[in-house]
């Protein structure tokens, strides 16, 4: 199932993304929350909301972040081997965890502010996953029972922030430097060991291409190795990492950093396509 937040006048409601369009099932009646369902589940009212087709279809939905009350933004470093490689920074033996602030946070169709006193601003395509349990050292056999969903993610990043020290937090946190979206889809009806394509296109010109199945450290090793430091609950989001394509790998006399101006699309098969303009 896809499910998406969307802006009503001045209220957040639930919908659901069928094969026909977006359902509006707060409209419908559906007393729950995308939180609600994160942290409980998917009930049976809501799957007959999706099938009946009698529904009526919301033609421009205006998208909302993907959840209400955010919790922990957790993020992976260098979790695709090229990426590293062309980083020109050794291949991890574990994965590297950082974070960023809840208000980095952001949705489809936002704008992203690039303050001026900085320019190294960089795009990085990624999975992201919603988690649905709480996660205190799980085995990466329990791991994916804790996850609830996946969206598509954009790390932003400061890249020269970034690299003042080994501590990424600062280049990673400016406010909308985490856009996630545009739907979650359950984890019932996605499987990133399969390969899903990841790809990012800065103003329709395609930069990164990668397949979930080329990740150094999969989503249950990820889960499980963060489970040991982090105690994860429901409405974490953990952005497991970038394929090869971004600035940051190129010479310094051949990055074309992020502009005021410039529309960034993170597409991920079976997703859909998150899209941003930095201004």
């Amino acid at each position: 199932m896809k499910l998406c937040n969307i802006k009503v006048n001045d209220s957040i409601h639930l919908a659901i993304v069928t094969e026909r369009g977006v359902v509006d099932a707060t409209a419908a009646g559906f007393a729950g929350d995308m939180d609600s369902l994160v942290a409980a589940g998917i009930p049976q009212t809501l799957c007959e909301l999706a099938a009946d087709s009698a529904l009526p279809l919301v033609e421009q939905p205006v998208y909302a972040d993907v959840l209400g009350n955010v919790g922990k933004l957790l993020c992976v470093g260098l979790n695709y081997k090229a990426h590293s490689e062309g980083a020109k920074m050794n291949l991890p033996k574990q994965p590297i965890l950082f974070s960023k602030f809840a208000n980095a946070l952001t949705y489809h169709q936002a704008e992203v502010t690039l303050p001026q006193w900085e320019t190294s601003y960089d795009y990085e395509a990624e999975l992201v996953l919603i988690i649905g349990k709480k996660a205190w050292n799980v085995s990466e056999d329990e791991a994916m029972d804790c996850v609830f969903g996946y969206s598509c993610g954009n790390d932003l990043s400061c890249r020269d922030a970034q690299m003042v020290s080994g501590q990424w937090l600062i280049g990673k946190s400016m406010p909308g430097f985490a856009p996630c979206g545009p739907v979650v889809v359950t984890a019932d009806s996605f499987d990133p060991n399969v390969g899903k394509s990841v790809k990012c296109f800065v103003n329709g010109e395609l930069r990164q291409s990668g397949s979930t199945a080329d990740m150094i450290f999969n989503c249950a090793k990820i889960i499980s190795y963060a489970s040991r430091f982090v105690a994860l609950e429901p409405g974490d989001l953990i952005f497991t990492g970038t394929p090869s394509g971004t600035m940051l790998e190129r010479a310094p006399e051949a990055r074309a950093w992020l502009r005021k101006g410039d529309k960034v699309d993170v597409e991920i098969e079976g997703i859909g396509t998150l899209t941003n303009t930095m201004v």
